[in-house]
């Protein structure tokens, strides 16, 4: 059965007639009586009996008018969602790293849950290049993402990028630790960082091969919570976004120290080219370049220690 059956189905139970459908849908009754045939054919039952001038429901008519209000119902559910003139509604997937899912995210979505509270938002978090590929396969219908990677996926591919933030990178290190000054005070050090791929640790490395500096080993781990602990129980040191550095440094016992020659890391925000109506995901972006432009300049990183 298609959607041009049901809403004819629809109209006839509305109307009570051929006559009043095809009128209801501006079209001749030929056209009417040809649809149902074809779906009372594509179902296998009879839909309607004649009672005097009107048609009326079979025991199977009944029975599909439920599904077939449903789906009517959903149509119009999906119309007003995509029409940009109306207030956002539906479903809404947005994908994060975890950095800004961390730090930058919740004060968003509460902006965002207030006023639009008819989207209902999935979120969903993973690495920067898993996101692009959720975003090329339409899994998710944005999603924002760090480093450059995704300008390369959107000059080979379908994915749009806007920048929307840069994020400061901070060097974390254990309260008890001495003062940090460069680069070099990190030569033979233990540094902890998310697996290769992930921008923050390759502006990391960058960092670190321009400076000639080696460190003695590189522990990786899948989650900011975990390097930062670790830092603050003295394990070694880290590189984070400062939102990260912000949100747990009064949970752990570490100190922040900004390098002034640690590049800044690009945070994008990305869609597929085909999507070029969304409006859930519109009010999203409105929402969230509000929340960055209101943020306002953290104090010198390199004059707080932060005790447990």
């Amino acid at each position: 059965m298609d959607f041009l059956q049901l809403q004819t189905f629809k109209a006839i139970v509305d109307e009570g007639s051929v006559l009043g459908a095809a009128e209801a849908l501006h079209c001749v009754q030929s056209n009417v009586t040809a649809r149902i045939r074809s779906l009372e054919h594509t179902v296998g039952v009879k839909l309607f009996h004649r009672q005097g001038r009107r048609l009326q429901l079979t025991p199977s008519g009944r029975t599909l008018l439920g599904y077939a209000d449903r789906i009517l119902a959903l149509s119009r559910e999906a119309s007003a969602a995509l029409n940009p003139a109306n207030e956002p509604s539906g479903d809404f997937s947005l994908g994060a790293i975890e950095s800004s899912a961390t730090s930058r995210l919740p004060a968003v979505l509460a902006r965002f849950h207030a006023a639009y509270p008819k989207v209902r938002l999935n979120l969903v978090t993973d690495t920067s290049l898993n996101l692009l590929d959720e975003i090329q396969h339409g899994r998710v219908d944005a999603a924002l993402i760090a480093g450059t990677a995704c300008l390369e996926a959107q000059a080979q591919t379908s994915v749009v990028a806007d920048e929307i933030y840069r994020e400061p990178i901070v060097l974390v290190a254990p309260a008890r630790a001495g003062r940090v000054h460069e680069a070099a005070d990190l030569s033979g050090a233990t540094l902890l960082m998310w697996p290769p791929g992930c921008p923050y640790r390759g502006t990391m490395e960058q960092w670190l091969a321009a400076n000639a500096v080696t460190p003695g080993r590189i522990l990786s781990y899948g989650s900011y919570a975990t390097i930062v602990a670790c830092v603050g129980a003295g394990v070694g040191y880290s590189l984070v976004p400062r939102g990260i550095y912000l949100r747990y440094r009064q949970e752990a016992n570490i100190v922040g120290h900004a390098m002034e020659d640690l590049a800044s890391v690009p945070n994008f925000f990305v869609r597929h080219r085909g999507v070029e109506v969304h409006p859930a995901r519109e009010a999203f972006l409105r929402v969230m370049r509000e929340y960055v432009a209101e943020a306002q300049p953290e104090t010198r990183l390199g004059e707080a220690r932060v005790q447990p």
